[in-house]
């Protein structure tokens, strides 16, 4: 009887023990949730909700070259996809939503600069985009030379029609609220060419309902490095640059460019593309 009461002693001493050790790791995991990356926690990233072939909010799903690279990062992270939350990131509010703590990182066509490192840190690059232009399939232009007494359209305040315009002043310059709308206006014979970086204007010209109608001249005339943007102090950086250069080395960067671009009539620059990501600071 006795011999059953110690055994029964025990057993409840080994019990309290490996509960007092679950509740130990749990807690563990729990303090160190904090929006780092591991341990099955999420990540809140900044994308386009309205560049086709980027970043595209599909109501609630999302596509684009941007968004399979962060989803390939945050997998690298160990942050599964349905743990990642997608945030709209306009151009304008790039830098507030990274120094207000509303996002982890940024992948939106965002172009690395010195001017944006003195407020955010950045990864990568993750693509060398270029400034080009799309034409319909049947025109002539190869190139801002041909644009002397063309109509040439941008979004209303951007700097890519305005650069060309500068320098070749024949140009006329039809502006629009979005790049959508050029190539509407393209389509119905308006305008002559729509001007931004080249894969932007790729994945527009590989929207469905765009398909065999225009082409992306391939005469880049610009380098923009897009970067992953971070706020000042993160310590992702090269964790973010591994899984880049895994994603390119394993096929899987030059998979997404050509599934977001397909019947877009495009290469990318071989000379800028894949990028090396830079040395993180």
């Amino acid at each position: 009887m006795q011999k059953t009461r110690y055994a029964a002693a025990a057993v409840a001493a080994v019990a309290a023990l490996t509960l007092s050790a679950c509740g130990g790791g749990g807690e563990s995991a729990d303090s160190g949730s904090s929006g780092e990356a591991g341990g099955g926690e999420s990540l809140r990233i900044g994308i386009k909700f309205d560049q086709p072939g980027l970043g595209y909010d599909e109501g609630g799903s999302y596509s684009g070259f941007d968004v399979d690279v962060a989803k390939y990062v945050a997998n690298e992270l160990g942050v599964t996809e349905e743990n990642i939350e997608f945030v709209e990131a306009p151009s304008a509010n790039r830098e507030n939503l990274l120094s207000n703590n509303q996002v982890d990182m940024i992948f939106a066509t965002y172009s690395i600069t010195d001017t944006r490192k003195q407020t955010v840190d950045f990864a990568g690059p993750y693509f060398v985009a270029g400034q080009d232009l799309l034409v319909p399939t049947d025109s002539d232009i190869t190139g801002p030379e041909d644009l002397e007494g063309k109509n040439l359209c941008s979004v209303t305040g951007s700097t890519s029609a305005q650069k060309i315009k500068d320098q070749y002043p024949g140009v006329q310059l039809v502006e629009q609220p979005g790049y959508a709308e050029c190539v509407t206006a393209m389509g119905g014979g308006q305008i002559d060419a729509v001007t931004t970086d080249d894969i932007i204007l790729a994945g527009l010209a590989a929207q469905e309902a765009n398909a065999g109608k225009f082409k992306v001249v391939g005469n880049t005339f610009s380098e923009e490095n897009y970067g992953v943007g971070l706020p000042k102090g993160s310590d992702r950086c090269e964790d973010i640059n591994a899984a880049i250069t895994k994603m390119i080395e394993d096929g899987a960067w030059e998979e997404a460019i050509t599934s977001n671009t397909e019947g877009a009539d495009y290469t990318f620059n071989a000379e800028l593309n894949p990028p090396t990501p830079a040395p993180c600071a």
